[in-house]
């Protein structure tokens, strides 16, 4: 009877949920965007997609039905807030499935499950917000660095990548954080540089009053973990970390 409950659940969610919502909402690709070496957004439009209630900072599970890609569903954060019944993702190739990605068509049908995740401005509870991304982690911070309440000063954003083509979207953030007054740092370097960016007095130095800001922290899994533990040691409370488990694709 137990597995017959989850094979009967797994059905439900995994199949008749997205084909549900696919053929409500018929979605569609209708552009395949290149962002830099390696990463491409993809938008997706349907009909009715504001019942969808997706948040910034949430995410899909998204199956592309074509070949090479139909009989996958992977999980990829909304990388910007929906508009005009459009939903977009943003995707590195970090695997077979993910470099298939960069060719779809418009046109191609999508079967879209969610939303999911809780990295939502609901979890905020402080005015000041550090935004703190690794990688392709800067997806779901990047919506909410636009949409997240606050007045100049108020939101933070930090950005670790090993270099500057390992920036995504940096345009799009440089002019979010002009039209906001938001601060935005970029931080460059290897991982295994002598100087860590992410190191306690580093964040302390960057960001003024850190303990009293709520964080949210997206990024590779090695990076949050060292990051968490950096942020708890600068004097953050580990209830105003707010994560998400990034090790997409």
């Amino acid at each position: 009877m137990a597995h017959g409950t989850v094979a009967v659940l797994l059905l439900w969610y995994r199949i008749v949920v997205p084909v549900r919502a696919a053929l409500r909402h018929e979605l569609r690709v209708v552009e395949v965007r290149d962002e830099g070496p390696g990463v491409v957004s993809v938008l997706v439009r349907g009909r009715g997609v504001a019942r969808l209630r997706a948040e910034p900072g949430q995410f899909f599970r998204w199956r592309f039905l074509r070949r090479g890609l139909w009989s996958t569903a992977l999980p990829f954060s909304l990388s910007a807030p929906v508009r005009d019944d459009t939903l977009r993702i943003t995707v590195k190739a970090l695997g077979d499935h993910t470099r298939r990605i960069r060719r779809l068509r418009p046109g191609t049908r999508v079967l879209a499950a969610g939303p999911f995740g809780a990295l939502t401005a609901h979890r905020r509870t402080r005015r000041k917000v550090l935004l703190l991304a690794g990688g392709v982690g800067i997806t779901p911070l990047r919506a909410l660095f636009e949409t997240l309440p606050g007045g100049p000063g108020d939101v933070t954003l930090l950005y670790r990548a090993s270099d500057a083509a390992g920036l995504v979207l940096r345009t799009e953030l440089e002019a979010i954080a002009r039209e906001r007054q938001a601060a935005l740092h970029f931080l460059l370097g290897p991982s295994d540089d002598s100087f860590d960016p992410l190191a306690p007095r580093a964040l302390r130095d960057l960001v003024p009053g850190l303990a009293a800001h709520d964080v949210y922290l997206c990024g590779p899994p090695a990076m949050a973990r060292a990051a968490t533990a950096h942020l708890i040691r600068a004097g953050v409370p580990a209830s105003r970390i707010h994560s998400e488990d990034f090790d997409h694709g």
